[in-house]
């Protein structure tokens, strides 16, 4: 593609913020812009590719098939030109661990942590890419990364961390509107807030032993949206608890019914080349404080 037909970058910007964040609002705040101006870069840019990237609706922005195909470009080409930035800027002296990781586990799990990380490994640098598509690293991009997936799915795999069981969770207001008595078989007239095309509701329906199909109107980028979805009362959500352990305890989500099974694993994935002090000690401390945590997903493996 020659330069002149590249697309506006505070357009592309603006686009895949507000896909990964799943709504306008989220996005300008994480730019620091406005909700209108968001609007306007996605609008200029669906205009310049001819195509139409998202859907607007109450519950937020999902992607289109054509957006989805364009954002999996578009935060690739984004993060490149970040890293290439951060390799410019960076001084030699400095010691930074850079971690590709899937958005929710790394906005409810890791991040909470990032304090405790510098606390114990004094002189570390600590970057976090959420990405929410990855299946292997790549040494210029990321010196290890921690992604969900099953066996075979990903590329690199240094360990296989735990594989929690994943469970439906709604807000407890909309818990209290639907039918008593919910069990799995009820769930596929419910609301279901969805991933991807349905997928991963139908392997767990599956894994509870009931044959049937449902399929999503509204796909979101990540889990992470999701699970926000359903805090808004949204609808009911897959989740584990490594991801919503805090909200199952405050009350702002709860488990739906009694069933739950495991599904993928968390895997942790490193480049081609041997890690670094720093990456290593992280990947001990990421494993003990896991299955300290978790110990029955960490049975489950």
């Amino acid at each position: 593609m020659s330069l002149q037909r590249l697309p506006p970058l505070n357009a592309v910007r603006a686009f895949e913020a507000a896909a990964r964040l799943g709504s306008y609002v989220a996005a300008s705040q994480a730019l620091h812009v406005t909700q209108p101006a968001i609007g306007r870069h996605v609008k200029n840019l669906e205009g310049w590719l001819g195509v139409r990237l998202l859907e607007r609706s109450p519950r937020g922005v999902s992607l289109t098939q054509q957006g989805a195909h364009y954002y999996q470009a578009a935060a690739e080409a984004l993060q490149i030109l970040a890293d290439a930035g951060a390799r410019l800027a960076r001084r030699d002296d400095e010691r930074w661990l850079r971690i590709l990781c899937v958005p929710a586990f790394a906005s409810r799990w890791l991040t909470p942590r990032i304090e405790e990380l510098r606390s114990l490994r004094p002189g570390v640098k600590i970057a976090i890419e959420p990405n929410a598509r990855f299946t292997s690293v790549d040494a210029r991009q990321a010196d290890l990364g921690i992604a969900y997936g099953l066996p075979g799915e990903l590329s690199g795999v240094h360990q296989v961390l735990i594989r929690p069981q994943v469970f439906p969770v709604c807000s407890p207001g909309l818990l209290a509107r639907l039918p008593a008595g919910l069990d799995a078989a009820n769930l596929p007239a419910c609301p279901l807030i969805h991933v991807d095309d349905g997928t991963w509701w139908n392997s767990w329906f599956a894994a509870n032993g009931l044959r049937v199909r449902v399929h999503s109107d509204t796909s979101h980028v990540s889990n992470d949206v999701v699970l926000n979805l359903a805090q808004r009362g949204q609808g009911i959500a897959l989740a584990t608890e490594v991801l919503v352990g805090r909200e199952l305890q405050d009350g702002s989500l709860v488990r739906c019914v009694p069933q739950a099974a495991p599904l993928e694993s968390y895997q942790l994935l490193t480049p081609g080349q041997p890690p670094s002090a720093d990456a290593q000690w992280f990947m001990g401390w990421l494993e003990s404080h896991l299955k300290a945590a978790f110990p029955d997903a960490s049975n489950a493996t």
